[in-house]
């Protein structure tokens, strides 16, 4: 058989024959770099100013809980609109609408730096978190409707690791610009980059062969997609595993940092920056997820990835930076891991409402981002066993809760298609 299907006469034909772009075809290689550069525009200005919240404070005279709202609103914009991108996907396709989000997301995040006011910055931050929420909501849903089923997993993985990058990119390339002109040019230093990425992606993305509008209204067709996937138990099970572990992961990146410039670290800001470069273990563990996923089943890599990720927190326990660091790179490698084969799982499992599936997905996942990565600081005033502690049980719970509901009778592996409706 030919790396990519074979175009036959008639539309009715295409359809029946249409299986997905195979790997080895230009078809799949251009997805994978699209989609990588998608994760790159998206992630990079979602975070753009974590890195340099203190300029950002400082320049605005605010204190550190409001700038940190340049990041939350952008995340909170995210969250709010993944599933109306589904209802604009399911009116215009899939690509098409990650187009149009990308292309708003870069023309924001050019002018972001040049907010007047505080107030204008954080407005500005809402809309570009509600445009970048087009990427997230489909991208797995789009992914499974144009590569082969058997490299579904792979692929999924793949755009993951765009999604890492892109985080590590947003949160460190502002510093050193920053650093020579303000927070400004940080903030336009990655806009720019993001602006590029998001090029890459208009130009390189396939066109679409296998979405298929649904029928009758948009709306009722969304609500129906929401409603269906709400209902099944594990597909539940897999938004449980996206609130529990993002909110963990959040809330040791959010609070280490306070521990590492505490006694006995005395670690500096510049210093403790860095530890985001701990992304890059996620860069390489969610495509390596993605192919033992292929060849092993989504569930026993979404169980092994979690106890990675308790292994990870527990070596930060001791105040001895060589495990604390080596614990930060064991858990983060250990999540995306697990996000990876969830993210991808949901895209596989939904019959009905693929888009809506997704969506909701990326709705737990930043909900619980936001929760955890908020209620980990309560957590902290009782020091890193604290926090430290409330990431483990969120892991554990989300780890029972895949071992007693992710795999149960009908449950698809990780080629076949389910059919439970």
């Amino acid at each position: 058989m030919s790396p990519t299907a074979t175009l036959p006469s008639s539309p009715d034909a295409d359809e029946r024959a249409w299986t997905g772009h195979r790997r080895g075809s230009s078809g799949y290689r251009r997805i994978l770099v699209a989609l990588g550069a998608a994760g790159v525009a998206t992630f990079a200005q979602l975070y753009s100013t974590q890195g340099i919240l203190p300029l950002v404070g400082s320049s605005l005279q605010v204190s550190a809980a409001a700038s940190a709202l340049t990041v939350s609103c952008a995340t909170l914009g995210l969250a709010a609109a993944v599933l109306s991108w589904s209802w604009v996907a399911d009116r215009i396709g899939r690509a098409p609408a990650m187009k149009v989000a990308l292309a708003a997301a870069a023309v924001l995040g050019l002018l972001t730096p040049l907010a007047p006011s505080y107030a204008a910055l954080l407005a500005l931050r809402v809309l570009e978190g509600v445009a970048l929420g087009g990427v997230p909501a489909l991208a797995v849903a789009y992914l499974h409707e144009e590569v082969h089923a058997s490299q579904a997993a792979v692929a999924a993985g793949t755009y993951i690791s765009g999604t890492t990058i892109g985080g590590l990119l947003g949160r460190v390339v502002s510093g050193p610009f920053a650093d020579l002109g303000g927070w400004r040019t940080g903030v336009a230093a990655v806009g720019v980059m993001s602006a590029v990425a998001a090029v890459l992606f208009l130009v390189l993305v396939p066109p679409a062969r296998g979405f298929t509008r649904p029928s009758g209204r948009p709306e009722v067709g969304v609500w129906r997609g929401i409603v269906v996937n709400l209902r099944d138990p594990r597909t539940l099970v897999l938004y449980a595993q996206a609130f529990l572990l993002m909110g963990g992961f959040v809330a040791v990146y959010n609070y280490l940092g306070f521990r590492l410039e505490r006694s006995p670290f005395g670690l500096p800001v510049t210093v403790s920056s860095l530890l985001f470069l701990a992304y890059l273990a996620g860069t390489v563990s969610s495509r390596v997820a993605g192919g033992l996923a292929a060849r092993h089943g989504r569930r026993p890599v979404l169980l092994v990835s979690t106890v990675v990720m308790v292994a990870g927190v527990a070596l930060t326990l001791p105040d001895w930076l060589p495990t604390v660091l080596l614990g930060l790179v064991v858990m983060t490698a250990g999540f995306f891991g697990a996000h990876s084969t969830a993210s991808g799982w949901v895209g596989h499992r939904a019959t009905v409402g693929k888009a809506q599936a997704t969506s909701l997905y990326n709705l737990f996942y930043y909900g619980g981002s936001s929760l955890f990565g908020w209620v980990g600081g309560f957590a902290f005033l009782a020091g890193w066993w604290g926090t430290a502690g409330m990431v483990m049980l969120l892991a554990v719970v989300a780890l029972v809760w895949a071992a007693l509901g992710a795999q149960r009778r009908g449950t698809p592996g990780p080629s076949r298609r389910s059919t439970r409706k």
